[in-house]
């Protein structure tokens, strides 16, 4: 499942000349099984797809093992849960104060160094990891947790609900968009997005060593008026991967992936949504200090 997010890659539910998933064409009964790893034919091990009736063949009962929405709604939310009880617990057990405002800081990076890590060895395994990617989970909620007591602590206490409801409200406005097709997921779409986050992350990396080592907010791209520019553009990025997130669990119920790839779509989903919490926590922060 190839992962639509900007630093990860992984294995394709279809690939269309190396692109996962985009324009796959529905294979038909007893036709050439192509380059998808779920279509039918003899050599497709996750024969037979149950998600595509075809047309002059006869219905064939859904294979056992075939990820469902279901598994997929179920496997985010453990996830997503994880992030949010280590968050929770973070923010009681390691609140930012005066007195430990170094500590906390201290744990709320290594934690997020060790979720770096786990994600990075999880996105090189050819198949899921549940214990890799709860882990992964539990320490970004700790990170999570303690940024969010601090922002909560120094800038207003209702910029972190301000970031959540944002969080939910992009998400529900870009699946009802996708549901919708308002938004169509092209090999165009994927390249733009993929280019633009790119260009993004290394404007922020650059952004990180000039405040290193220069003192300050670096060159000024999290603060201000180009702080809130590319706050925005951040919120939009996040958005633009979960479009791309919805259309990886759409081809993996279409052509009958494994259930176990769930797991994957979970993890992805995760990612974005803390993408775009730490994207609406920052501009929100920005607004309320300004």
């Amino acid at each position: 499942m190839r992962s639509s997010n900007p630093v990860f890659s992984r294995r394709g539910f279809s690939r269309d000349n190396g692109y996962a998933g985009f324009n796959a064409q529905q294979p038909q009964a007893g036709g050439p099984v192509g380059t998808n790893p779920y279509a039918q034919g003899a050599a497709n091990p996750y024969a037979t797809n149950p998600y595509a009736p075809q047309q002059g063949a006869p219905q064939t009962a859904p294979r056992s093992g075939a990820m469902t929405i279901d598994d997929v709604v179920t496997r985010t939310g453990v996830t997503l849960g994880t992030v949010v009880l280590t968050a929770v617990l973070s923010w009681v057990f390691l609140s930012v104060d005066s007195d430990s405002v170094n500590k906390s800081y201290g744990i709320a990076v290594g934690a997020a160094l060790v979720a770096f890590v786990l994600a990075m060895v999880q996105s090189f395994k050819r198949k899921p990891s549940p214990a890799l990617i709860l882990a992964y989970a539990a320490f970004e909620g700790v990170f999570l947790g303690v940024i969010s007591s601090a922002v909560s602590t120094y800038v207003s206490p209702g910029v972190v609900v301000q970031a959540v409801l944002g969080t939910m409200c992009v998400f529900a406005a870009v699946l009802f968009a996708y549901k919708m097709r308002w938004i169509r997921v092209t090999r165009r779409f994927y390249g733009f997005v993929m280019a633009a986050a790119m260009g993004f992350m290394l404007l922020m990396l650059v952004n990180l060593m000039f405040s290193i080592f220069g003192g300050g907010d670096g060159l000024g791209f999290r603060s201000g008026g180009l702080g809130i520019l590319f706050g925005v553009i951040g919120i939009i990025l996040g958005a633009c991967f979960l479009a791309l997130d919805f259309k990886q669990v759409e081809d993996g119920l279409t052509y009958g992936a494994p259930r176990e790839e769930a797991w994957f779509a979970a993890f992805g989903l995760t990612m974005t949504l803390v993408w775009l919490y730490l994207e609406m926590l920052r501009l929100f922060s920005i607004l309320q200090g300004d």
